[in-house]
């Protein structure tokens, strides 16, 4: 027997599949986003272009294979090599081989994506994005069909599913009373940043309901975690607790790919044995070849770096002032997670019209523009994007919030006035099409779910109220 095979763990067979396969596929969609969406937001002529961004920051913390040069044709290069790697992964090519071909091919995906996020600056400030690319480096030391996968590589996932359940559970716990109380989601379904069909009809569910919801959520995140470490078959229980709570909020909301990646990485704790027991035609046990004696020192190698690096998210936890979303490294590895320590009671909309008319005073001749995610049209039914990440839309919620004095926000109205092309393609509909609008401007409204009998009487999904002028009428330019 060789001595290496301490590290194995033959019965996680199902696991490796699942989490080289689900990460690879979250890969594989974050790389298509970037392809639809980078050029108009971040590119060359973007809303807040890489290239100055580039030139006022270091690589000593901001990485990027872009610091050597940047272009537009150049990021699509590098996004159109991440796709191809990733659908490569997800239908296990790379994973036929020894395991240094899926170890070279998941370092390439985190570095291409890392070098994307580091110069994404505010839309791609995103926790799953540090989500994506720490999963993804893990997921490098899995190993290949032919090898056992390592035990402490399985743990490492274990280590940061804990982190992303247990972190989301204490941020909910230390910070809005309404998770203490049990009333948060009487607000967090009609105010979350982007519903999805069946949020309507979740909001209007009992309140006992919406309690047990918040209960619920509590014991997922704060007591199932521990059970991730404890022996088989209770780590698996634990891991279902968390699957079937994460596909609750696919069900009702949009939260790009962070539920779905949280579930794949659930599996992490799901051993092969007892999926035999719930499905008998799974075997229990699989053989393999001896593993290399490279790849066992590689492998530990890597836990011993995560456990060197996880002494700041692990003080982060216990302290009481804990960040959100942090990343403690410029490489995006062993992060601290969590969100909506606060819920929002009032739903707030951007909302940006343009008008042909001489004169802006003309409220007749205001148009909307239909974004693709967020609200606007009251009697449009919210749409469902997730795991796709539609960052504009993202964006506006947060400017909704607060973030009055945006600088891409005004570059936007302005591309808005020029009727740019790539622009217009990140909304659902302009009011004039292609044509360039006289003004344009923003107009802050109060949101809110219709009740079922004024969904009967008028049949709208949204009631509105206007509340101020975000931003008065631009232009004055007669269109071409």
């Amino acid at each position: 027997m060789e001595w290496t095979t301490w590290l194995d763990a033959s019965g996680y067979e199902l696991a490796r599949q699942v989490l080289q396969r689900g990460i690879a596929a979250m890969y594989l969609i974050a790389f298509l986003s970037t392809l639809a969406q980078f050029r108009p937001l971040l590119g060359e002529h973007g809303l807040l272009p890489a290239p100055e961004f580039l030139a006022r920051t270091s690589g000593a913390h901001y990485p990027s294979v872009f610091r050597w040069r940047y272009s537009d044709r150049m990021l699509a290069a590098v996004a159109w090599l991440g796709v191809a790697l990733a659908a490569c992964l997800v239908v296990g090519l790379p994973q036929l081989g020894p395991p240094w071909v899926p170890l070279v091919a998941f370092l390439v995906l985190w570095g291409a994506y890392q070098s994307i996020v580091n110069i994404g600056q505010t839309f791609y400030a995103f926790g799953w994005e540090s989500l994506l690319l720490e999963a993804g480096f893990i997921a490098a030391f899995l190993g290949s069909n032919e090898v056992a996968p390592p035990i402490a590589v399985i743990f490492v996932f274990r280590w940061l599913l804990f982190r992303l359940e247990f972190g989301a559970g204490l941020i909910k716990l230390r910070g809005d009373p309404a998770w203490r109380d049990l009333t948060a989601l009487y607000y967090h379904h009609e105010t979350q940043p982007m519903p999805n069909p069946m949020s309507w009809f979740v909001h209007h569910l009992p309140r006992w309901f919406h309690r047990l919801e918040v209960l619920g959520n509590h014991v997922a995140q704060l007591v199932v975690p521990f059970f991730l470490f404890a022996p088989q078959p209770v780590a698996s229980i634990a891991a279902a607790i968390v699957f079937v709570t994460q596909a609750w909020l696919v069900f009702s909301g949009n939260f790009a790919w962070l539920n779905v990646i949280t579930m794949i990485l659930a599996f992490a704790a799901v051993s092969d044995p007892v999926m035999h027991l719930v499905v008998p035609a799974m075997p229990a046990s699989t053989d393999y070849s001896p593993t290399p004696l490279w790849f066992t020192v590689v492998v530990l190698a890597m836990t011993l770096l995560i456990v060197y690096l996880s002494y700041w998210p692990a003080k982060n936890l216990v302290s009481r002032h804990q960040l959100m979303n942090a990343s403690f490294n410029r490489w995006h590895l062993v992060n601290a997670y969590g969100a909506f320590g606060t819920v929002t009671r009032e739903r707030y909309e951007v909302v940006v019209e343009a008008s042909m008319s001489p004169d802006p005073r003309d409220e007749s001749a205001w148009r909307e523009y239909e974004f693709k995610g967020k609200p606007t049209s009251p009697e449009r039914l919210p749409g469902q994007f997730a795991p796709y990440h539609l960052r504009l839309d993202w964006l506006m919620w947060f400017l909704a919030l607060g973030a009055r004095n945006e600088r891409w926000f005004l570059v936007f109205l302005e591309r808005l006035l020029a009727a740019d092309p790539p622009t217009l393609h990140l909304l659902r509909r302009a009011p004039f099409g292609a044509e360039r609008p006289r003004w344009v401007r923003a107009r802050l409204y109060r949101y809110r779910f219709s009740t079922p009998s004024e969904r009967r009487a008028e049949r709208v999904w949204w009631m509105r109220e206007p509340v101020a002028t975000l931003v008065p009428p631009l232009g004055g330019v007669t269109p071409r």
